[in-house]
């Protein structure tokens, strides 16, 4: 099996080289990652200047490693489309420094870098471990990749749907268990911080305290992981709201013309 392995964190992320390095047992290891940290840059692709790939030490023995100069996203577009010449298998991302759930997916570089892999038709799983200090241990993270790689959940997984993991920051021997889950809900503490720069100018930072969210609804990967489990979420990149669809059919809108302005009643 041939395995490609990305992340937002950067080529030099401690959390990349420990996924790598639990990706070997299963066969042949590819890294393609941002030359740098690309954090919360979401799913944006590069269109509009050049991308560069450089071939980079990496410190996990065997593992061939490439840097881009873009995002996650293209790392495994260009991985996808024909930079990396063997067959790939399987797109593993992260280990994330810091969690994704709830809404942290609209913005993660780590499960964007999933969902490029998916739109192209590869099966893709994200890892996050849920400590987002400077000196996270990954071990117990990694021991949860390996095993769940090697339990081929990434098999069953339909179209277009790629496998969101999140780990507690515990040890392996803590960890009570696995729960199958959805996403939670994220609050953002966000404040906007204005400041003068040297010519009298203003700019802007968006800082405030680390996101929090609901950790006391049963079900959710936030609930999951605060109790102690590895929360497993599939996440379907069909975006639609079918509920509101039906709603919107019922409204009668398809019948009308173009133009056309119904009386109010």
């Amino acid at each position: 099996m041939h395995i490609l392995v990305s992340n937002d964190d950067g080529i030099n992320a401690p959390g990349i080289a420990a996924l790598a390095a639990a990706m070997l047992p299963f066969g042949q290891v590819t890294v393609i990652a941002p030359k740098e940290n690309r954090s919360a840059i979401g799913h944006r692709k590069t269109m509009h200047k050049p991308l560069r790939i450089d071939p980079v030490p990496f410190p996990v023995e065997g593992v061939r490693a490439y840097a881009t100069s873009e995002t996650p996203s293209d790392s495994v577009a260009v991985a996808l489309l024909g930079f990396v010449k063997d067959p790939i298998d399987l797109v593993v991302s992260g280990i994330n420094r810091g969690a994704n759930m709830g809404q942290d997916l609209t913005y993660s570089g780590t499960v964007s870098a999933a969902f490029e892999a998916v739109i192209w038709h590869k099966p893709a799983i994200a890892f996050s471990l849920v400590d987002h200090s400077e000196n996270a241990d990954y071990s117990a993270a990694a021991a949860i990749a390996r095993q769940i790689v090697a339990l081929g959940l990434y098999r069953d997984l339909p179209p277009l749907t790629l496998l969101n993991v999140n780990v507690p920051a515990l040890p392996l021997e803590q960890i009570k268990g696995f729960k199958v889950v959805r996403q939670g809900l994220r609050t953002y503490n966000d404040t906007l911080i204005t400041r003068i720069d040297p010519y009298g100018r203003p700019y802007y930072w968006i800082g405030g305290e680390a996101p929090s969210g609901d950790t006391t609804e049963e079900g959710t990967d936030l609930w999951a992981t605060h109790n102690g489990y590895v929360s497993l979420t599939p996440i379907h990149l069909d975006m639609t709201n079918y509920a509101m669809m039906r709603q919107l059919q019922g409204r009668g809108i398809e019948s009308l013309k173009p133009g056309e302005i119904p009386s109010q009643t």
